[in-house]
């Protein structure tokens, strides 16, 4: 059932429509916004592609999955077709990404086998077949990992940044790192930059070093590809703002809704693994155990969602 148009009705989503258009988030940073006093979430169990089909235009402002590599981990992560199945999700999810929006896309470039869900391939697709424009390749560099023998062993694993236009929203000083003392005095020195900005802080590069989750992790929720809070956090942090809606049709662990209720944002979630639920609800009692508020609004529908925005 297509619902595409019904909720952009609604004058919160008119009103974030018409600062889309006007470019005026560009420039803005978090500050910039009043954040909602709960977060919306909705998870539904079905397929992503009948999910993402029932989501408005342009109505997302982040877009931040893990998709399955094709490794036959799981059932979930079986296709016969890689590309041929992802070109469907990357066509929804570019009609509903918003004029100002970014999309994230984790992977990785280390897989041997041709049938794998390799970023490489996702990449080529995209770079000749979408109008999606890529500006970033984060590599995430972890310490942890599998020991080797006949090849170096793998410590990092890869994410892409896409956006639609050159007007994308994208706040650098919530995630700017601080300088040590010493090289804080240095970087002052120096004419190139600016004064009021290297106070703020640095910028962390696209290369980002963020150990994996271990099997003693106090994060870990029990999903094989659980990613940390804190790389789902940057992202989240930089790439939308208090009160907009990340999207994340390939839930498993449901980590993306756990920052976005800490960070203040709307959640759509979706997976085809009924496990997902209770991933998630595993996230919300070890943000209680850590004292942190696990508080939001339980959203059945996408319908509903976008009537309550």
């Amino acid at each position: 059932m297509a619902i595409h148009n019904k909720s952009h009705h609604n004058h919160a989503l008119m009103s974030l429509n018409k600062m889309r258009k006007d470019n005026t988030l560009k420039y803005k940073t978090a500050v910039d916004f009043v954040a909602p006093s709960e977060s919306m979430l909705c998870l539904n169990i079905m397929d992503c592609c009948d999910f993402l089909k029932q989501i408005p235009d342009e109505s997302i402002q982040l877009i931040c999955i893990d998709p399955p590599y094709n490794l036959e981990l799981a059932g979930w992560d079986i296709y016969d077709n890689y590309i041929e199945w992802a070109s469907k999700w990357l066509s929804e999810a570019y009609r509903v990404l918003s004029k100002n929006g970014n999309m994230v896309i984790f992977g990785g470039i280390q897989f041997r086998d041709a049938k794998s869900g390799d970023l490489i391939d996702i990449i080529h697709y995209i770079r000749t077949y979408t109008k999606f424009k890529l500006i970033n390749t984060i590599i995430w560099r972890y310490k942890n990992g599998m020991s080797a023998h006949r090849y170096f062993a793998n410590r990092h694993e890869e994410a892409i940044w896409l956006v639609k236009s050159n007007d994308y929203y994208f706040d650098l000083d919530s995630v700017r790192e601080p300088y040590s003392e010493k090289d804080l005095e240095a970087a002052l020195k120096d004419k190139r930059l600016n004064p009021e900005n290297t106070l703020k802080g640095k910028n962390p590069t696209n290369v980002w070093e963020i150990n994996r989750l271990n099997g003693n992790s106090k994060e870990r929720v029990g999903h094989p590809t659980q990613k940390p809070v804190e790389i789902i956090d940057r992202f989240v942090k930089a790439l939308s703002y208090p009160g907009s809606v990340v999207l994340d049709f390939f839930a498993g662990s449901g980590t993306v809704g756990r920052v976005c209720i800490a960070e203040r944002r709307h959640c759509l979630m979706c997976d085809r693994d009924s496990s997902s639920i209770d991933y998630f609800n595993k996230h919300l009692s070890l943000m209680k155990n850590i004292g942190q508020n696990a508080d939001y609004e339980r959203i059945e529908t996408v319908v509903e969602f976008f009537d309550k925005l």
